[in-house]
């Protein structure tokens, strides 16, 4: 393996935009049973040729099997039993957006009421009532298909939620998602995310708005020269407090029994804003879609002279969460590069 491969970030997109509206199309007007074949055809030919992903993906089963964390992991081929479940996520993305997946096919586990908020919050924008709380940070992770919870949200109507993605390392599938009704969620580029955009999301949190971050990609490596906030993410006007010239910055926790990287940035954005934070998972448990919805934090306090140590705390515990959510759905882990490697 190369000492330094690249970041994830610049894994090209497989696929072209004619192929995944194609198969949209299919999975639209003949229904997934029908589909399901050729999108078998296309998984297969990109598990041929991606073996820096196939070598990932069995490195990350190992090490659920070296830490007893393998109960729901199938005996045979499950390397590509994981790119399946990857093609499976894309058809639940499209049944999702186009109305087949609604919320009575949904479970919820939300034991702090987190959803009660949320449904209070929309409620006080319908009305246009002075919010008598502040919004709140769900972390993320690329395990499982957030895109049902993003379209849930999209669907109600009410619930500002603002996502904060790398939406250029999936333009195409972008561009079809917005195609199929993804267009009322509030998503920022992350990679060119100011300090403008910065200080609209203060405002959102005080507004009672919601923010979405993964916690689980380190962020796109910044130019030299550019201002970056200490969460990984480039500035381009004046820096906010908090904020040097910087290479993007990561924290490392174990997880899976290894030393991996996370970002800061969750952490980082947690202190500035000074509002709750929470995990949002959401897995496919015996083919029923489970939403987890989770307190982690009431708040995250740092100083700079402590600012390391308090980020790798929540960081880790974070991981640890992240590892248990791997362990019920050990084959919807969806990051398809080296996650142990420090420059992955």
């Amino acid at each position: 393996m190369n000492a330094h491969p690249p970041h994830w970030a610049a894994q090209k997109e497989r696929g072209t935009p004619v192929l995944l509206r194609l198969t949209a199309w299919a999975a639209r007007t003949f229904g997934r049973r029908t589909v399901r074949p050729l999108v078998l055809l296309i998984v297969l030919y990109f598990f041929c040729f991606a073996p820096r992903a196939r070598r990932a993906i069995a490195d990350y089963q190992q090490r659920l099997r070296d830490q007893g964390l393998d109960r729901a992991l199938p005996a045979k081929r499950p390397v590509f039993g994981q790119f399946m479940a990857f093609a499976d996520a894309i058809l639940d993305k499209l049944d999702m957006w186009q109305g087949r997946l609604t919320r009575a096919d949904i479970s919820m586990v939300d034991p702090d009421d987190l959803h009660s908020q949320m449904r209070g919050q929309a409620h006080g924008q319908i009305q246009g009532q002075a919010h008598a709380s502040r919004g709140q940070i769900l972390v993320c992770a690329h395990v499982g298909n957030m895109d049902v919870c993003r379209a849930l949200v999209e669907r109600s109507g009410h619930l500002a939620l603002n996502v904060l993605v790398h939406t250029r390392h999936a333009e195409a599938f972008n561009r079809l998602l917005e195609s199929h009704g993804a267009s009322r969620l509030r998503l920022y580029q992350v990679t060119e995310l100011d300090a403008a955009t910065m200080l609209d999301l203060h405002q959102r949190i005080e507004q009672g708005e919601w923010l979405a971050i993964a916690g689980d990609r380190v962020p796109v490596r910044a130019n030299p020269g550019r201002d970056v906030p200490e969460g990984g993410v480039q500035t381009r006007s004046a820096p906010l407090e908090g904020t040097r010239k910087t290479s993007a910055r990561v924290t490392t926790a174990d997880f899976l029994g290894a030393p991996a990287s996370f970002p800061q940035g969750p952490w980082l954005l947690a202190g500035l804003l000074r509002c709750p934070v929470n995990v949002l998972f959401c897995t496919k448990i015996a083919g029923r879609y489970r939403v987890t919805l989770e307190r982690l934090a009431d708040t995250v306090a740092w100083t700079r002279g402590h600012r390391e140590a308090e980020i790798g705390r929540w960081a880790q515990r974070y991981a640890d969460r992240l590892a248990r959510e791997c362990a019920d759905a050990p084959q919807q882990w969806f990051n398809f590069y080296p996650f142990w490697n420090g420059h992955a």
